[in-house]
């Protein structure tokens, strides 16, 4: 494919890295000339410096041509009048990063498809969902949904407390007929695999699992979680996710929401009826302690400074706290943060890139997870009539090694695969993939 994307800033770059591994055409247009040398000297792609709203740059980038276009500057308004611009100068399909809600209400939405603005993301709306669908299961750090609900994929982290440390998947699943839920994937010292049934859990290990609501159960017995009510939640930072994660949650949840910008602050306790907003500084442990932080369900970290994200989720978990959530934006901190006990990681450009990553993909893909903490995918396939995959069970299909599915949802129901299971027309099937299966076994289902 031919990608045009405009900003060069960190969204833009992460997903420059992730389309030029996948051996597509990339062209990257910023203003920033040193953005943009950062961007050619360690990536595959064509650079040009100028404007994404100038008609000249975006027909020096072959506009005409591109099967994508994607605006992710730090202007809003740049990124939805060069999409337009970008349409109707031939792009077949424009994306746009917004930071407006009102625009994604469908009335408004309609308005810019007329336009020309095919999809627009918002991450900080996202997130603040992710944020949400968390709370509600407390037993994973991580929760993916496929089919409105038929299957999850649950990311736990392994304690040594866990029933199956130094057991194999043959231990666990000997009938693997009867599986409610199955291991596809463990993460362990930074390294990604999909496991074969001789391999063994350790403590520690972040496990990937594909699991029915039948399966979840069990699932937490032999990891040994617990799921359990979170009624009271801290909010440190008045940022967008942290208004609109208070703004879901609050008439379920008490929520004490910190923010040290004092107009601000009244901004927020004005948009919020039933949330306590306290201006203050949320670093300040002495405050957040007076405020009750040790009597917190879940402590949730959004100040836009990853470091003290971090940090005052480690406090947090100290002083007893059951759930930690910290935004954190520096990729580079992310595994960090995950090895020294915070709990979930919340990372925009990881959320932006999943949703545009599916433009990219075949049209068999009706979902795609880019996983955080790892660069591994997980996505939801639509098998066509006469695809490879039909042609036999699971175990007589060259199915690649880096790859696994884990689900199968059937009309109205959803199933674990297994060795034995036959994939038919129409079925759609969740794949867990490393990077370099990617291309494979998107052959498969098509």
């Amino acid at each position: 494919m031919h990608i045009v994307i405009a900003g060069a800033g960190e969204v833009g770059t992460h997903l420059a890295r992730m389309l030029s591994s996948e051996e597509h055409d990339l062209v990257v247009i910023d203003s920033d000339a040193d953005r943009l040398k950062a961007v050619g000297s360690n990536l595959d792609v064509l650079t040009i410096e100028g404007n994404a709203n100038s008609i000249a740059h975006l027909k020096e980038a072959r506009i005409n041509k591109a099967d994508l276009y994607i605006g992710v500057t730090y202007s809003e308004d740049v990124n939805v009048n060069s999409a337009i611009l970008s349409k109707r100068l031939g792009a077949r399909k424009s994306i746009a990063r917004i930071d407006n809600q009102e625009y994604l209400l469908p009335a408004n939405r309609e308005i810019f498809e007329n336009l020309g603005v095919d999809y627009m993301i918002y991450p900080e709306k996202i997130a603040a969902r992710e944020i949400a669908g968390l709370l509600s299961e407390t037993g994973s750090t991580e929760v993916v949904e496929f089919s409105g609900g038929k299957l999850h994929m649950y990311v736990i982290r392994l304690e040594k407390e866990a029933p199956i440390i130094d057991k194999t998947l043959k231990e666990l699943t000997p009938d693997e007929s009867g599986m409610n839920y199955r291991a596809v994937a463990i993460t362990r010292k930074g390294q990604t695999l999909v496991p074969s049934g001789d391999d063994r859990f350790e403590v520690d290990d972040i496990v990937y699992v594909i699991s029915s609501k039948k399966g979840l159960k069990e699932l937490y017995k032999y990891s040994g979680k617990k799921q359990f009510a979170i009624r009271d939640i801290m909010i440190l930072g008045g940022s967008r996710i942290g208004r609109k994660t208070a703004d879901l949650l609050e008439k379920q949840h008490y929520i004490k929401l910190f923010e040290k910008d004092r107009q601000r602050s009244y901004q927020l306790s004005n948009l919020l009826s039933n949330t306590l907003v306290i201006h203050g500084d949320g670093t300040d442990m002495e405050l957040l302690q007076q405020e009750g932080l040790a009597k917190m369900d879940a402590f949730i970290a959004v100040t836009g400074n990853s470091e003290t994200n971090i940090l005052s989720c480690l406090i947090a978990k100290q002083m007893g706290v059951k759930r930690t959530i910290a935004e954190v934006e520096n990729m580079d901190y992310i595994k960090l943060a995950e090895n020294i006990g915070v709990d979930t990681i919340i990372n925009k450009k990881q959320i932006t890139a999943s949703r545009i990553f599916r433009f990219t993909m075949s049209e068999e893909v009706s979902s795609i997870k880019c996983l955080t903490g790892t660069e591994a995918e997980v996505m939801e396939f639509q098998v066509k009539p006469g695809a490879p995959a039909t042609r036999g069970t699971l175990a007589a299909i060259d199915f690649p090694k880096e790859a696994i599915i884990g689900g199968v949802i059937r009309g109205k129901h959803a199933f674990i695969a297994h060795g034995d299971t036959q994939i038919k027309p129409y079925d759609r099937v969740v794949v867990f993939a490393l990077p370099i299966a990617l291309r494979t076994i998107g052959k498969l289902f098509n």
